[in-house]
């Protein structure tokens, strides 16, 4: 052990102490039920305040005539769902153009038709 007049050693002392003490006060307020409620609620408030601003934020986005985030990402889905179609389309296009069907025969012309005889004369 050191001596009682180091300083440095009264100070790692204390801090221990105050290290245990502190774990010993935090494990017994986060098995209490009244802090778990409190971490609940305040959970709860936080929830309902991100919306509010989420809301507040869309109007204002509005007013500006600009799209919000949930308009963007609906966006996005829609255009990698043209990609996905467009790609589809691609690869259809080039199986074709690798096989490609025979030409149709020619349809056939129809009949004449009969003229009436020209009464004009």
């Amino acid at each position: 052990m050191a001596k009682a007049s180091d300083p440095t050693e009264l100070w790692r002392t204390m801090l221990g102490e105050m290290s245990k003490g502190f774990q010993s006060f935090a494990n017994q307020a986060l098995t209490s039920p009244e802090f778990n409620k409190v971490i609940t609620d305040v959970g709860g408030v936080s929830a309902e305040a991100q919306k509010q601003v989420g809301e507040l934020m869309e109007r204002y986005l509005v007013g500006l005539n600009m799209p919000s985030r949930a308009q963007l990402t609906d966006f996005g889905a829609r255009l990698e769902a043209i990609e996905t179609q467009l790609h589809e389309i691609t690869q259809l296009l080039r199986q074709m153009q690798a096989h490609p069907e025979p030409p149709l025969p020619p349809a056939a012309k129809p009949p004449p038709r009969k003229r009436p005889p020209n009464r004009s004369a």
